[in-house]
């Protein structure tokens, strides 16, 4: 297999990126939706011939559903400042849990946390993890309103994606798009294995939500690339992830990763058959890291992995769940393919910088 051929599997991998515009001019603001409206028809009006024609007031089924998720998880996201600056949070624990970007809290070891019901609290930085720009805040408050949380290792590209949070200062803005792409490893942000998103995102945003069509939160907003071009590009950091940190924290007050060291990216059956890849599903390895654990165990680029522990690696979410359940120093044994056939290659794993 060619390096340009990996290249090309990089880029077909993009998700088709279709905007959902929020316009509520001149339109009537629905009530919450419950279970029994979430498939009724649009409303209609009857006119003077007798025929009936759509209410051109009424929102469409698509913005009801935009609404009701955006009145749902609005007031479990907060606002969280310090000195260098300020950013959004989202609630995962009543009991005042916070998780918001590292970025966002700085090297500070308390943070203003405001509340959507008005009140600013002082928050204590548990831990953070610069490397994934993950950090879990506590609150002293109790009973407070929970997000729902999802899971980012089920994503498909092109489903709906809502961001919510504070850009520029602007507290609960909502915006709405699709999931772009997954796994992405953009140029000019230190972080890789990212959900790409054209739900806009602004400074401020970040450590805020972005959730799915259920007000399930997937991601944690991190980051925007601007300049010409690149209009569109958001990116968040997958929920398992950032709530894998979350749980660390509580338990132990540290946070402790296995460690690998691959680029990897999705293999799809349309992709497999155009570049006549040996299987239909898997990931194959864009880069390994000199000196990694991979790279000492002799994975290289091009590399196709199937499996892990016996398990199926069907892509990169499966590998990613994979590593989350093993602990540094333990050994993952790998099914590769090459060109001269298959390999199982055990790696010990190492531990993750968090810093």
């Amino acid at each position: 297999m060619t390096t340009q051929r990996i290249a090309a599997i990089a880029t077909l991998s993009v998700g088709i990126a279709i905007g959902i515009a929020l316009d509520r001019s001149g339109r009537r603001i629905v009530p919450p939706l419950v279970a029994s409206e979430t498939t009724a028809a649009v409303p209609i009006q009857r006119v003077s011939n007798g025929s009936v024609d759509p209410d051109p007031n009424a929102v469409t089924q698509d913005e009801a559903t935009v609404i009701r998720v955006a009145r749902a998880i609005t007031p479990t996201v907060v606002s969280v400042t310090q000195d260098e600056g300020s950013g959004s949070g989202i609630i995962v624990d009543k009991s005042g849990v916070v998780l918001t970007n590292a970025h966002v809290v700085g090297n500070s070891r308390t943070v203003g946390v405001g509340l959507a019901d008005g009140r600013t609290l002082n928050g204590q930085v548990l831990g953070r993890d610069p490397t994934i720009d993950v950090a879990v805040v506590r609150v002293p408050a109790q009973n407070l309103p929970v997000a729902p949380i999802g899971d980012s290792d089920k994503l498909e590209v092109g489903q709906s994606a809502i961001a919510v949070g504070n850009p520029l200062g602007l507290e609960r803005t909502v915006t709405a798009g699709v999931v772009s792409a997954i796994n992405r490893n953009p140029r000019g942000i230190s972080l890789d294995g990212l959900i790409q998103t054209d739900a806009a995102i602004s400074p401020g945003n970040s450590g805020g939500p972005l959730v799915d069509t259920h007000g399930r939160v997937i991601g944690i907003n991190t980051a925007v690339l601007a300049g010409a071009g690149a209009s569109g590009l958001g990116f968040a950091i997958p929920i398992n992830l950032a709530n894998d940190v979350v749980r660390q924290v509580l338990a132990t007050g540290h946070i402790t990763r296995a460690y690998l060291g691959v680029g990897f990216a999705d293999i799809e059956p349309e992709l497999a058959r155009q570049f006549g890849l040996p299987v239909k599903e898997g990931i194959i390895l864009t880069a390994v890291e000199r000196g990694s654990p991979a790279g000492r165990a002799g994975l290289r680029p091009q590399d196709i992995i199937v499996k892990g522990n016996d398990t199926a690696i069907e892509s990169g979410g499966d590998l990613r769940k994979l590593l989350r359940s093993l602990k540094p120093g333990a050994t993952v044994r790998l099914e590769v393919i090459r060109p001269n056939g298959h390999s199982t290659v055990p790696i010990e794993l190492g531990q993750a910088p968090t810093g």
